[in-house]
């Protein structure tokens, strides 16, 4: 089966590309998505066993808290990297895309900070 194709519009002059080719392959290449499904279902058991009763210190809800705080370490350091690999090479092209890159890799900074110190309480109680 033929497919009908769409003519891919051409740049304007002046108008910048929409994707700057990464130089350096990524750390954890394509595991980045399947650590954030594991953190994702993680933080799911450990939430439900929270809204069905279980305390704190129950293995249903720290187990799974490790785990995942532990993997979305990895994983945002990861996209840390990446996103600030990205802001410089965005910068020669496109500044406002490469400042807000910088400022995307900052907040990646405190998800590192904030599951560091999720797994220093939980493991702590």
């Amino acid at each position: 089966m033929d497919l009908d194709r769409q003519e891919v519009p051409s740049r304007r002059p002046g108008e910048p590309p929409q994707r700057v080719p990464e130089l350096r392959p990524p750390l954890l290449g394509d595991w980045f998505i399947y650590l954030s499904v594991v953190v994702l279902i993680c933080g799911v058991v450990a939430i439900t066993a929270l809204e069905l009763g279980s305390p704190l210190e129950s293995v249903w809800v720290r187990l799974p808290a490790i785990i995942a705080a532990a993997l979305l370490v990895v994983v945002a350091a990861d996209a840390a990297l990446r996103t600030w690999r990205s802001a410089w090479a965005w910068l020669p092209i496109d500044r406002g895309r490469g400042l807000f890159r910088f400022v995307w890799s900052a907040v990646l900074v405190g998800v590192l900070v904030a599951s560091v110190a999720l797994i220093v309480w939980v493991v702590g109680r």
